[in-house]
Protein backbone atom coordinates (compact mmCIF):
# COMPACT_ATOMS: atom_id res chain seq x y z
CA UNK A 1 0.00 0.00 0.00
CA UNK A 2 1.16 3.54 -0.49
CA UNK A 3 0.67 6.75 1.39
CA UNK A 4 -1.90 9.27 0.23
CA UNK A 5 0.05 12.14 1.80
CA UNK A 6 3.20 11.23 -0.11
CA UNK A 7 5.44 11.04 2.98
CA UNK A 8 6.55 7.60 4.06
CA UNK A 9 8.39 7.16 7.33
CA UNK A 10 8.76 4.19 9.66
CA UNK A 11 7.69 6.40 12.58
CA UNK A 12 4.15 6.82 11.20
CA UNK A 13 3.71 3.35 9.70
CA UNK A 14 0.93 1.16 11.06
CA UNK A 15 3.28 -1.85 10.97
CA UNK A 16 6.16 -0.19 12.86
CA UNK A 17 5.75 -2.36 15.97
CA UNK A 18 6.01 -5.70 14.14
CA UNK A 19 8.02 -4.62 11.09
CA UNK A 20 10.80 -6.94 9.96
CA UNK A 21 11.97 -4.60 7.18
CA UNK A 22 12.84 -1.41 9.07
CA UNK A 23 16.48 -2.47 9.43
CA UNK A 24 16.93 -3.88 5.93
CA UNK A 25 15.31 -1.16 3.78
CA UNK A 26 18.27 0.93 2.62
CA UNK A 27 16.39 4.22 2.16
CA UNK A 28 14.99 4.41 5.68
CA UNK A 29 11.51 3.26 4.65
CA UNK A 30 10.88 5.95 2.04
CA UNK A 31 9.86 3.34 -0.53
CA UNK A 32 8.78 0.43 1.64
CA UNK A 33 6.28 -1.81 -0.18
CA UNK A 34 4.44 -2.61 3.08
CA UNK A 35 4.01 1.02 4.25
CA UNK A 36 0.54 1.88 5.50
CA UNK A 37 -0.01 5.13 7.40
CA UNK A 38 -1.20 4.70 10.98
CA UNK A 39 -4.60 6.41 11.13
CA UNK A 40 -4.35 6.86 14.91
CA UNK A 41 -1.63 9.48 14.31
CA UNK A 42 -3.31 12.74 13.35
CA UNK A 43 -1.92 14.87 10.53
CA UNK A 44 -1.09 18.45 11.47
CA UNK A 45 -3.65 20.90 10.14
CA UNK A 46 -2.32 23.44 7.64
CA UNK A 47 -2.23 26.90 9.18
CA UNK A 48 -4.63 29.37 7.61
CA UNK A 49 -3.32 32.89 6.96
CA UNK A 50 -6.01 35.00 8.58
CA UNK A 51 -4.57 38.29 7.42
CA UNK A 52 -4.01 39.48 11.00
CA UNK A 53 -0.33 40.17 10.37
CA UNK A 54 0.75 43.80 9.98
Amino acid sequence: MSSSSGVQCCAICAWRENCAKKFCVSDGGAHCPDFCRDISIKLPLPQQDGGDKP
